[in-house]
């Protein structure tokens, strides 16, 4: 057994996995299969629009689960969030993988799935900050940014074992594939949560929670707390988050069916660079965590703004080469390398924008609006691009750009003295 903080940082982490896995397998499986199976005989394009409007549905939800897990959170605990959010992911997976399709029950398919979407949105948007402040509320002063970064590789880890998932059942026929061989993933991710349950027991609450409620100050009704006076730090973390996460849905999603549809490559070729990429990530993650320790966070970040801007159009010409190796070394530069140091840092820089008081409400508002608007939209905006622009990838790369600069702006905002205020009260831990 695990004891101490190795053991709160296995369950943030492992958590964290389980959670993101779940979440990443509709992602890939929407440019695949939901397309075909869940919207009906319509155009191809079309079908994939629908796909990702469903895919981006959910991140509008996850604000709404921020609020309502977090609530629980700042006022009962991270533990009980953590619990009730990894249940209600894993139901609503594993009923994702027992769904009858279009075919069969016409339009209750779409209606269905995209319910079972919601859910999942729900408990995402109540887990990723119960899990990081997991962790970085158990971290020495001196470490919160390693300590911070290891449930961001839960992201990374998860998307490797949703496209590894999707990789393997690609490797059936492919009227089997289409049939069953995408349901087996979806459907044994419940063991996945079940041991993900078993990490979590026996936790105990973290020590600022602890400290909170011993000295009487958990806020009765965070969110109206946060929104009074924390308003400008809620801002500012949902134009940090832009340019960490619609590049990473292009990266690690639109790539798919890009890679595909549009430049002939095969799907396993694609899937199989996600995977090496997410990989690279995993490793570049708790190394540049544990940098930021050193040199602070906002260093990092604006590194990784920067190689998001100058990186956009080089990408996809690497992409439009044709060669497998090309494509493989575009993700590992783009997700492994650039969206690993954004992700690396980006929870412990959050986290030290609140008050303990309110800060799984602060932290989960504002991460969550901030992937509502950025990032569960990046695969649909791109392919709407795609079509607007004869299939020109320069727009995509613009619209990459844009969010660099939109979170180059959150960080120079930073300075501001109403936000020195606000990041004053409460938290002497700032290291920026």
């Amino acid at each position: 057994m695990l004891k101490g903080n190795a053991r709160v940082l296995a369950a943030s982490l492992i958590g964290s996995a389980i959670e993101w896995f779940d979440y990443f397998l509709y992602g890939t499986v929407s440019a695949l299969v939901f397309n075909q199976l869940f919207f009906g005989d319509v155009d191809p394009t079309l079908g994939l629009i629908l796909a990702y409007s469903s895919f981006s549905i959910a991140f509008f939800l996850r604000p709404v689960g921020g609020i309502v897990f977090s609530h629980i959170g700042d006022r009962l605990g991270r533990k009980k969030t953590l619990v009730l959010t990894l249940s209600i992911m894993g139901l609503a997976t594993a009923g994702m993988g027992f769904l009858p399709t279009y075919q069969v029950i016409g339009i209750w398919a779409p209606i269905f799935l995209t319910c079972l979407r919601f859910l999942q949105g729900l408990a995402l948007g109540g887990e990723w900050g119960g899990a990081l402040l997991l962790a970085v509320e158990y971290a020495p002063s001196n470490r919160k940014g390693l300590f911070g970064s290891v449930p961001q590789m839960g992201i990374s880890i998860g998307l490797i074992l949703g496209s590894l998932a999707i990789s393997v059942m690609t490797l059936l026929p492919n009227d089997q594939f289409m049939s069953w061989g995408w349901r087996v993933p979806f459907i044994l991710s419940a063991f996945l949560v079940l041991f993900g349950l078993w990490i979590r027991k026996g936790i105990d609450e973290t020590p600022e929670f602890r400290k909170a409620q011993e000295s009487g100050e958990i806020a009765r009704l965070p969110i109206a707390d946060t929104l009074r006076y924390h308003w400008r730090a809620v801002l500012i973390a949902m134009g940090i988050k832009a340019v960490e996460t619609a590049p990473f849905y292009i990266y690690g999603t639109f790539i798919v069916a890009y890679a595909t549809s549009n430049l002939s490559f095969g799907k396993s070729d694609a899937l199989n660079a996600v995977v090496i990429g997410a990989a690279i990530a995993t490793i570049t993650i708790p190394i540049i965590g544990h940098l930021s320790d050193r040199i602070g966070r906002r260093k990092v970040y604006l590194f990784g703004i920067v190689a998001t801007v100058f990186y956009a159009f080089p990408y996809f010409w690497m992409l439009h080469q044709g060669s497998v190796f090309l494509l493989t070394l575009a993700t590992v530069i783009g997700l492994g390398l650039i969206w690993g140091s954004l992700n690396a840092v980006q929870g412990t820089m959050l986290a030290e924008l609140f008050p303990a008081r309110i800060r799984n409400t602060g932290i989960s508002l504002g991460y969550q609006l901030g992937a509502a608007v950025a990032g569960g939209t990046a695969p649909l905006v791109a392919t709407l691009l795609l079509a607007k622009f004869n299939n020109s990838y320069v727009p995509v790369a613009i619209y990459m750009i844009f969010t660099a600069f939109v979170s180059l702006i959150a960080i120079a905002a930073l300075r501001s003295k109403g936000v020195r205020k606000e990041i004053a009260i409460g938290v002497p831990e700032v290291s920026n």
